[in-house]
């Protein structure tokens, strides 16, 4: 008795499934859709770390009471916890009852999985009559593959099958969807602002600086590269991009899965000519676009930030030391290091520039004897504001080098039980290999209580641990600096 109740019970889910499936379905056709035909205007605030705002007005036509709205084309990576509809011609007008994002997107797999349970027809060509022939099945499982019931048999092969699905279910949408369950006591024509967060919109700055002949001063140039790829596009979008490190909670690993890009394909959209409006909000900086633009999904653009042009720029070659040197014997340091170079300039607006120049990636180039451009390094920038000094490390110097070796080391008595003394002295012999005199600063990061008891060129004390020397080296020649220095840890 137990077994037949079974049986009749299985054989009953296909047909309470299906039941199911149409209410589901005949609640979709009641629902009032929202498309971007009924956009009004979309306002797109971009943050550094993958984050942007996103405010949407649309009218729609509602009913009075209860509604269901289903606001289509939002992105795929919205955060539904932070969507606020709100009604600007009527406000006050809607109560907002419930909301579901739908972001399980149409694709043959997710109908499959949908239809589990469910109904299909499975339609076979016969393969020299060419002849068609229907049969009902049930979708067992879609899992890795296709199970199906036909008749009094399992099929898994159908690839050479076509399944055809009696309609789409209700939770799969062609694009992302979020529904809202509304209560209405306004017009019934109404323009409503959908704000939401939303990752998949991203900007970075980028920089392009040139280098004159003299090396003493540069041509600036900055871009704002921005990547879509929340799942949307965003139509003439009034844009505004905030620089500087807003604080966000971390979502859990399943909200990261749940909401990244479905497609990460970037197609490149080329670089517009336009100005930027600056100004401060909070501790941050907005940046507005001075007229509308497209954002489209998938696409990387590009807009001009700002120009500057013969930037007063100081080149620097350096070489660094290490505050162990001091501490134990090590004899040769090292042979023919390369000595770094360094290139900044102060942004401020007595040297032709003093705007905040937000995190990015600073290109430099310099036109060789020909007058072609030349890439001659790069270096990240963070957040610069006003009135700050800008240092970019190019790479090392090919022409300049230096051997160091320490020439004699000793621990001397100590002067009490809390400290131990150290003394040494070192041997730095800078070379130049190019044809004109170059200027090597040489800093010694020197720890504990130290004092300088001889040396063959005068040092500056920088900072409370740090030595700093500015040698000068003849064109294709050479420089000793010498120092003994005693340290009390």
């Amino acid at each position: 008795m137990l077994l037949k109740q079974k049986l009749i019970l299985l054989a009953t889910l296909p047909a309470l499934a299906s039941s199911c499936f149409a209410a589901e379905n005949a609640s979709v056709k009641d629902e009032a859709r929202s498309t971007l035909s009924d956009q009004q205007s979309v306002a797109v605030t971009i943050y550094n770390s993958n984050l942007a705002l996103v405010k949407d007005t649309r009218k729609v036509q509602l009913k009075n009471g209860n509604n269901t709205l289903a606001l289509r084309d939002v992105s795929a990576q919205i955060r539904p916890e932070t969507a606020l509809l709100r009604s600007i011609s009527a406000p006050n007008s809607l109560t907002l009852l419930e909301q579901n994002f739908d972001f399980d997107l149409l694709t043959p797999e997710k109908l499959l999985e949908k239809y589990v349970g469910k109904t299909v027809s499975l339609i076979k060509t016969h393969p020299t009559t060419g002849a068609e022939n229907s049969e009902q099945a049930t979708v067992l499982s879609a899992n890795k593959g296709v199970v199906l019931k036909v008749g009094n048999r399992i099929e898994t092969n159908v690839a050479a099958s076509r399944i055809v699905f009696d309609d789409v279910p209700a939770n799969l949408r062609d694009r992302p969807t979020l529904v809202t369950q509304i209560n209405n006591q306004g017009a019934a024509d109404q323009t409503v602002e959908l704000s939401y967060l939303t990752g998949g919109l991203a900007w970075k700055a980028d920089y392009v600086a040139e280098l004159n002949n003299k090396e003493d001063a540069l041509d600036l140039s900055g871009w704002v590269t921005l990547t879509n790829t929340s799942g949307a596009s965003y139509k003439n979008a009034k844009l505004q991009l905030v620089a500087g490190d807003v604080n966000r909670v971390q979502p859990n690993t399943l909200d990261y899965l749940q909401r990244r890009p479905r497609n990460t394909g970037v197609v490149a959209a080329p670089i517009t000519q336009v100005d930027m409006a600056e100004e401060t909000l909070l501790e941050y900086h907005l940046y507005t676009l001075d007229r509308p633009t497209t954002i489209a999904e998938n696409q990387t653009k590009q807009v001009a930030l700002l120009s500057a042009g013969s930037v007063p720029v100081r080149k620097e070659m350096l070489l660094y030391g290490n505050q162990n040197y001091y501490l134990q014997q090590y004899g040769v340091i090292g042979e023919k290091l390369k000595v770094s170079v360094f290139v900044e300039f102060d942004n401020k607006e007595a040297s032709k520039l003093g705007v905040p120049l937000p995190e990015g990636v600073m290109r430099v180039y310099k036109k060789d004897s020909t007058g072609n451009a030349q890439f001659v390094g790069e270096d990240h920038v963070g957040h610069s504001p006003k009135n700050e000094k800008v240092r970019l490390k190019l790479g090392e110097a090919f022409d300049v080098t230096a051997d160091k070796k320490q020439t004699d080391f000793k621990i001397l008595p100590r002067p009490n039980k809390q400290n131990q003394l150290y003394e040494s002295a070192f041997e730095y012999t800078l070379k130049n290999a190019k044809k004109d005199k170059v200027t090597v600063t040489v800093q010694e990061p020197i720890g504990g209580d130290w004092k300088i008891l001889n040396e063959n060129h005068p040092h500056t004390k920088a900072s409370s641990n740090l030595a700093v020397w500015k040698i000068d080296v003849p064109a294709e020649g050479k420089t000793t600096l010498t120092f003994r220095v005693q340290v009390k840890y």
